[in-house]
């Protein structure tokens, strides 16, 4: 057994977010594919624009978020809800703009042998993105 819960929180770096966000490992991949990070983001914070090659699952557990997708809809998440980022689906997500926010992120890695990039990150998702049309 390998206690994984002893791993620092990681301030989110500048090239992937806006604004403070920090994210605690809770698995890591290191046994299997399959990844989880506790990631906590301060009202307006937010991720780029990424995709994920196998998709990625978003599940809140605390505060209020948003969502959106390259077509401009932009979602309000809560606590409970999950939210599933297809396979090469850009998208973004983050804090309300008054609100805090937490969501575990659940994605899988390569396969091994498997080539191409885990995630890619694209730009900063500008302030008239994250305002974009909610529901």
């Amino acid at each position: 057994m390998e206690m994984l819960s002893t791993l620092p929180s990681v301030r989110g770096p500048a090239e992937w977010f806006t604004g403070v966000v920090h994210f605690d490992v809770i698995a890591p991949g290191t046994h299997a594919r399959g990844k989880v990070n506790a990631v906590h983001f301060a009202p307006g914070a937010r991720t780029a624009w990424h995709r994920h090659a196998h998709g990625q699952t978003l599940h809140v557990t605390e505060g209020v978020g948003l969502t959106g997708t390259r077509d401009g809809r932009v979602v309000t998440i809560r606590p409970g809800d999950t939210v599933w980022c297809p396979p090469g689906e850009e998208h973004w997500h983050g804090a309300a703009p008054d609100r805090f926010m937490t969501h575990l992120a659940i994605w899988d890695g390569l396969a091994e042998g498997e080539d191409g990039p885990e995630t890619e990150w694209g730009e900063h998702v500008t302030d008239a993105e994250y305002g974009g049309t909610t529901s």
